[in-house]
């Protein structure tokens, strides 16, 4: 079975501001987009939710998962194996661990690969996942990222 590859961005205008995520999803021949923008959030959360969102589209468990993403943030937590550390002390002082969680539970389901990728470097599907998130959070559909709004994040 040939691998997914999935591409994912996230950003904020502001941030916390309102923001948006984008992802691409690549299957042999088949592509799919998936966006959606929030009132107000933050450019890391955007970026985690892209991943989990693409995750949670793939419809058998057990895929082979490479994701490119320009998120130190979200590559290096996950590859340097800091969030499974995170999840042990059950994400004492960490941000997002509402995310992290959700991430942990769908990332588990599959063989999951992490590339970083250089944002806005040429690289064209890069570049039209961050489209995506940005044109997400410049509609006016927003929805609300209920976890962060609802915790104490001065």
């Amino acid at each position: 079975m040939a691998p997914v590859t999935i591409y994912t961005d996230g950003g904020a205008s502001g941030n916390p501001g309102p923001g948006g995520y984008g992802a691409l999803l690549i299957y042999g021949e088949h592509e799919k987009e998936l966006s959606a923008g929030f009132r107000l959030t933050t450019n890391n959360r955007m970026e985690l939710l892209a991943v989990i969102v693409a995750l949670e589209a793939l419809k058998r468990p057990g895929m082979a998962v490479e994701i490119f993403s320009d998120s130190k943030y979200v590559v290096d937590a996950v590859s340097k194996g800091w969030v499974m550390t995170w999840e042990r002390k059950n994400f004492k002082d960490k941000k997002n661990p509402d995310l992290w969680k959700r991430f942990l539970a769908v990332y588990r389901q599959h063989r999951v690969v992490f590339r970083w990728v250089k944002g806005h470097a040429g690289n064209l599907n890069n570049e039209r996942v961050d489209a995506l998130a940005v044109m997400a959070y410049q509609n006016g559909d927003l929805g609300v990222d209920e976890a962060y709004e609802s915790t104490d994040n001065t």
